[in-house]
């Protein structure tokens, strides 16, 4: 088991880039599976969710290839349709595939996914959008078989914004017959990046003003070479980071415009965030009275765990209304473990800020939570013994080298130890 040895009260200093965006490069890989010849997606951030994802690809027929941060991927060899194995149980967005494999080869096979266990994430949206196209569902011992040997455009209304669920009607509605409008479509900026993608390759998709998406399908799609932009959540754990435990550092590319509303939060908290990627942090920060996630344009929920972490030291009390993922709150156990006050009372979190966290040995729950704990131990007294990094390195390429470069005493160590 690998774990992180962490030394904080070390304020951070430096510059950094942050990877590519994970939640674009899932469903744009998962792209590629739609027309034939090589598709170059450039900035692919070497994640365990990527890396698995590409093993999905490989074992469906397609070919990749990855030369240093850029990924080729040829689907048109692809002669697979069932989607299986343990890193498709394990990656919530393999149902991504679903979508993709329906529209080219008229049938996909896949299991109930995964991913950390932060609460309900039925999929039955996703399984609506594809019926609603034509497809014909059914469900064996958690394995979904769905078929259809046309898919025809149709008017789509989600009933609850969902990201995965846009994203599958996308992928499908490129292939079907006709127009596809899906209503209530999710806004975020990945599934702007899938768009751009799609459209550079030669699709028809557009949003009109009030939000909904229209996709004209069966265009032809080329091979395209893509650039995934910065990781707005990893952009945004590192500025988490600096509200720990200070600093002064810059984030080369920071993905500024799409993190109008975290940067706008942790500037009433008392840091300085410039366009230019510049911050700066003085300790102690203000507490927030309240805050509550949101689908984008709100704040996001990947983002609310390593809030929770800096708000743990910030002067006054502070209250958190988790609205999207209803476990995902559970990271304050661990944040106790280090001094933290906290109260949890149904999907709400009240926090006492306190002078100082203490180093301790604590366990992350899931991916955004172990980011949360690392950023609680840039800011705590003495060493934190952090296990679970098998979570972290689902989402952030190296996030070892990233702060080290800030000037952080972290380090990962690989072997056993009790946690």
């Amino acid at each position: 088991m690998s774990y992180l040895k962490i030394v904080g009260k070390r304020p951070l200093a430096g510059e950094i880039t942050v990877q590519g965006s994970k939640n674009a490069a899932l469903p744009i890989l998962a792209a590629c599976l739609i027309g034939e010849g090589p598709c170059v997606i450039d900035n692919c951030p070497r994640i365990r969710d990527v890396e698995d994802t590409l093993f999905i690809l490989n074992r469906l027929g397609v070919g990749t290839k990855r030369s240093k941060a850029a990924v080729s991927v040829d689907a048109s060899e692809l002669r697979n349709v069932s989607v299986c194995g343990l890193q498709a149980e394990r990656i919530r967005s393999s149902v991504l595939f679903s979508g993709a494999l329906l529209g080219r080869m008229g049938e996909a096979v896949f299991p109930l996914p995964g991913g950390c266990a932060i609460g309900s994430r039925p999929i039955d949206l996703h399984l609506e959008v594809m019926r609603a196209l034509g497809a014909h569902i059914s469900i064996e011992e958690g394995i979904i078989h769905a078929n259809a040997k046309t898919l025809r455009g149709c008017r789509i209304r989600l009933r609850a914004l969902s990201v995965g669920a846009t994203e599958n009607g996308i992928l499908a509605a490129v292939c079907a017959d006709g127009e596809t409008v899906i209503e209530n479509a999710a806004r975020e900026p990945e599934v702007e990046e899938l768009c751009r993608f799609l459209v550079l390759r030669g699709a028809k998709i557009f949003r009109s003003p009030d939000g909904a998406l229209h996709i004209e399908g069966k265009q032809p799609l080329s091979p395209v070479r893509f650039s995934l932009q910065p990781d707005r959540i990893v952009a945004g754990t590192y500025l988490c980071a600096v509200a720990c435990c200070g600093g002064r550092i810059r984030i080369c590319n920071l993905p500024f415009q799409e993190m109008e509303t975290p940067i706008g939060i942790l500037r009433k908290m008392g840091m300085d965030v410039d366009q230019d990627g510049s911050v700066r942090a003085e300790l102690p920060l203000k507490g927030i009275a309240h805050l509550a996630t949101a689908p984008y344009p709100g704040f996001p929920t990947d983002l609310q765990p390593p809030l929770m972490a800096a708000l743990c030291t910030a002067d006054g009390q502070s209250r958190i209304c988790e609205t999207v993922f209803d476990n995902r709150l559970t990271i304050a156990r661990q944040l106790r473990k280090m001094g933290a006050h906290i109260e949890i009372r149904e999907n709400c979190a009240a926090i006492d800020g306190t002078a100082c966290l203490h180093g301790g040995t604590v366990s992350a729950p899931d991916l955004r939570g172990g980011a949360a704990l690392v950023c609680a131990a840039l800011g705590a007294k003495g060493e934190t013994v952090l296990g679970g990094y098998e979570y972290i390195a689902r989402g952030y390429e190296n996030i070892c080298r990233d702060l080290k470069k800030l000037g952080a005493d972290i380090h990962l160590t690989e072997g056993i130890t009790d946690l």
